[in-house]
């Protein structure tokens, strides 16, 4: 094998194990929203600022890791794009339905929450010191990929 070939397979070896290494994720950070974005600047009014959405996707949000639950879509349900101040930032979702959140933040990491908000069944995050930038949000179906009804509440003083 002459070197030209050689130093390809050794190559194409270590981009293999640099791919195989990265968590595996469906999550399409850039995709299109499918309830639109949101631009918010903190003091915002009304508080909260509320998008209907469907809650629900083919994809276990399992596959993220960490407390991330639920069937998820593949692109975000909303986009934030959000100027931060000294208030923080909550995210939370109202329905019937079991549901859960899933939150890409400007910082790249991934939160979740399954039951953290009201009522028992709802998620809720929050950023005591949220970063500006955009914040990517998924709202999922915990157990099914059943697309329910729900209230996505974006708030600076409480959950909904």
């Amino acid at each position: 094998m002459n070197r030209i070939r050689q130093a390809a397979l050794v190559m194409s070896v270590l981009l293999a194990g640099a791919v195989a290494a990265q968590p595996a994720s469906a999550q399409n950070v850039e995709g299109r929203p499918n309830y639109g974005t949101v631009n918010l600047r903190t003091g915002y009014t009304p508080d909260p600022h509320v998008v209907a959405v469907r809650s629900g996707g083919n994809i276990n949000a399992d596959r993220l890791g960490g407390d991330c639950r639920g069937y998820i879509s593949a692109s975000p349900d909303v986009r934030l794009v959000y100027s931060s101040g000294s208030l923080p930032l909550i995210i939370s979702v109202a329905s019937g339905a079991d549901t859960t959140l899933v939150v890409n933040a400007p910082d790249g990491r991934w939160y979740c929450d399954d039951d953290g908000g009201v009522n028992g069944l709802n998620p809720s995050l929050r950023f005591d010191r949220p970063q500006s930038g955009r914040y990517e949000i998924w709202v999922g179906t915990y157990g099914s990929s059943r697309l329910e009804a729900a209230r996505l509440n974006i708030s600076e003083i409480g959950s909904q």
